[in-house]
């Protein structure tokens, strides 16, 4: 059973988690998720609802699996070093590492992603990549992986990119059938990006 460290901070995207957890999570019995954060308070999303945490960035950072979500406030905690640091040690220690939209940004100001091919949010994507410069950002793409590393686009495409971990990780049999269960048309082709164009990156 492979642990997911899945983090969340107040404001984080509710889709950008919870759409990329509903196949991560697997059937059960893949995968064991963690809810982690700065602290042990219930941590509320964008949308206000709360989220009830497993773990703190001080208590463990040895995951199989990281998943990093986006949303606005993403940019915000890009500037406390503590979750910074944690990011970098649980990123080393991972067997795959994902972020969701400004999640990879976040990601980026880890210093996680300097030299290595990503992709976030494509209505926000020349307002936020700045911060993370030393990341060579592609700016048509559902979702990139780049070694371990795995990061989509906007909110949405989370959850092709989670089926796209699924897969590589348990098969592609597996993965259709959490798309298949979900009722999800599983986009598989990772460079099939509409809104680049109408984001005017292409």
């Amino acid at each position: 059973m492979k642990t997911i460290a899945a983090l969340v901070f107040p404001g984080f995207e509710t889709l950008d988690y919870f759409g990329p957890i509903e196949m991560l999570g697997g059937f059960g019995r893949e995968t064991k998720i963690i809810t982690v954060a700065k602290t042990s308070e219930p941590v509320p999303s964008c949308h206000g609802q709360r989220i009830v945490v497993d773990k703190t960035i001080f208590e463990k950072d040895d995951y199989d699996l990281l998943l990093v979500p986006g949303g606005d406030a993403a940019l915000v905690e890009g500037q406390d070093p503590e979750l910074l640091e944690w990011i970098k040690r649980a990123s080393a220690n991972a067997e795959r590492v994902m972020a969701v939209c400004t999640g990879t940004v976040l990601l980026g100001m880890a210093g996680v992603l300097d030299g290595r091919k990503a992709t976030t949010n494509k209505m926000d994507f020349l307002q936020t990549i700045h911060h993370a410069p030393n990341v060579d950002w592609v700016r048509e793409a559902r979702w990139v992986k780049d070694g371990k590393f795995y990061t989509s686009s906007g909110v949405s495409a989370g959850i092709d990119m989670a089926l796209a971990v699924m897969a590589d990780l348990f098969g592609n049999e597996m993965a259709e059938r959490l798309a298949l269960g979900s009722e999800y048309e599983w986009h598989k082709d990772a460079s099939r990006d509409p809104f680049a164009k109408l984001a005017g990156l292409v």
